[in-house]
């Protein structure tokens, strides 16, 4: 199942995506020809914290399935707009960084491959969703930079989560960009400064659930700027897989219904060029994963 947060006539709204990507059924407005009510949130975290929303979501969706003209029930997907999953998450978004092998060689050497999953974190304000622009903030930046991950999403509380029951705790998966200004992060010595000037984390376009993507450790990740491919890898080379990185994360705090992880970013990122490639007006970013789809967001100036 695909979700998200979108707006149709200045009404923001959570909805399921048609499997073949044309259309998108707003939950409350269906249960209201349905049912007369109207008891879906139009925040997608609310949602995800309601035990039984996935329940109730299938529930309407198979009901859809069964009238005879299912297709008026969708919205054009075209028509609406489409925000960020969690448009404004309650904390800052966790970051996994150097998280695959060839990445971390490019920004150093091999002395620095993490031997502990390596995490720093990113405002709420960064998020922004598929199709909006990015500040290249030129007033504080010269060398704005894309990082294309894939992210978890949290679905249930939990603390001293093990290994083996970590995927448990998730809700599903979606796509972020962690754009990064390298010269503050270079200068402050420490990464939330430089990952967190606002727009700095596009995000989307949906969460797509975990049922739907059985093993988040095999995914391929495409990332491409004005369609030069700049990153290709799959997630079958972390060094600490999703698993590993909810466990450590739990480890006396505790996460939440909502909680966003992004989990690393492969080789190619724009300062790993010679000469770096930094972003620039224009430039328009795609990142792909797969099983969840397509984020593009273009650089504004």
């Amino acid at each position: 199942m695909r979700l998200i947060t979108a707006e149709y006539k200045n009404k923001k709204f959570v909805g399921i995506v048609k499997g073949d990507g044309t259309g998108v059924l707003p939950l409350n407005d269906v249960e209201e020809k349905k049912s007369g009510q109207r008891s879906f949130s139009d925040s997608l975290i609310k949602c995800i914290e309601q035990q039984d929303f996935l329940e109730q979501a299938q529930s309407l969706l198979n009901w859809v399935k069964g009238q005879n003209r299912e297709n008026d029930f969708y919205l054009p997907l075209d028509q609406v707009k489409v925000m960020a999953p969690i448009p404004r998450p309650k904390k800052n978004i966790f970051c996994v960084g150097k998280n695959y092998v060839e990445h971390a060689i490019e920004m150093g050497s091999k002395e620095d491959i993490p031997e502990h999953v390596m995490v720093f974190t990113k405002a709420p304000t960064t998020v922004i969703g598929d199709k909006e622009g990015v500040l290249l903030h030129q007033e504080v930046t010269n060398q704005l930079d894309y990082e294309g991950e894939l992210a978890v999403i949290i679905g249930k509380q939990g603390k001293g989560i093990n290994r083996e029951e970590a995927l448990d705790y998730v809700f599903g998966y979606t796509i972020l960009n962690d754009i990064t200004a390298r010269d503050l992060q270079a200068r402050h010595k420490q990464f939330f400064i430089g990952k967190s000037l606002d727009t700095s984390a596009p995000m989307g376009p949906w969460i797509v659930t975990k049922e739907d993507i059985p093993n988040p450790n095999n995914l391929e990740v495409t990332t491409k700027v004005n369609g030069e491919t700049r990153q290709q890898s799959n997630t079958n080379h972390f060094i600490f897989p999703v698993e590993e990185v909810i466990h450590v994360l739990s480890q006396g705090m505790t996460l939440e219904p909502g909680d966003i992880i992004a989990t690393g970013t492969p080789a190619g990122v724009g300062k790993g060029f010679k000469p770096p490639k930094f972003l620039k007006a224009g430039d328009l970013i795609e990142i792909e994963v797969e099983g969840i789809g397509k984020l593009s967001n273009e650089v504004i100036g």
